[in-house]
């Protein structure tokens, strides 16, 4: 298997890849991975229960890993680009999109903790050659990414938490500044508009 370069898959289209039937609110269905030689990364293609017991056998290459979804319809369409790169959600995302391989840890302990805050629900498990792939659903969005688990022993993850938590505060301390720096020149700015005509007033006075 070639070296991953996508550890983002998308999110799913809410029907049958092979009927085109749009999935019902509280359907369940199977989420099917595959190799994607293109990008040398994965496609993921949903299939109805029915679908996937009569093509399942026929599937050729058979998917990577796949198991049972529940579609959630959407309440309100959210803007992903707005989740706050302050959170854990934000970083872990922003990471996986940079994909450097100095966060690769980070990345690792990022989904730990939304997986015990429930927000990214573990689906299945898979070993490479070379690592082992944990693949994780996001619970409001069906989103799917993968996370290759480094191995790390307990001194290292507790080390690695440590950095986490030092980057988040971080990042909230840079987004808390970086308001009231707005505020502040907003401010500035209202100050400066009102001068000029402060001082035509005064000059209109002196002519």
């Amino acid at each position: 298997m070639a070296i991953i370069q996508d550890w983002k898959i998308r999110s799913t289209h809410a029907k049958c890849e092979l009927s085109g039937d749009s999935f019902a609110d509280g359907e369940r269905f199977y989420t099917c991975i595959f190799d994607d030689p293109e990008s040398d990364g994965f496609l993921r293609r949903d299939y109805s229960i029915a679908s996937w017991e009569k093509i399942r056998a026929e599937i050729t290459p058979p998917p990577f890993s796949f198991w049972k979804s529940t579609y959630k319809a959407p309440v309100v369409e959210v803007d992903k680009n707005a989740i706050a790169d302050t959170s854990a959600e934000g970083m872990l995302q922003r990471f996986i999109e940079e994909d450097d391989s100095k966060t690769e840890n980070a990345r690792y302990i990022l989904a730990l903790m939304l997986e015990r805050k429930k927000v990214l629900v573990p689906t299945d498990v898979k070993e490479t050659e070379t690592r082992k792939l944990l693949f994780y659903e996001y619970e409001a969005s069906g989103d799917v990414i993968v996370i290759a688990d480094p191995g790390l022993k307990l001194a290292e993850i507790e080390s690695v938490q440590q950095e986490v938590a030092e980057l988040l505060n971080e990042e909230e301390r840079r987004a808390a500044s970086g308001g009231k720096a707005e505020k502040e020149g907003e401010e500035v700015a209202e100050s400066e508009s009102d001068e000029p005509e402060e001082s035509g007033d005064e000059s209109a006075e002196a002519e």
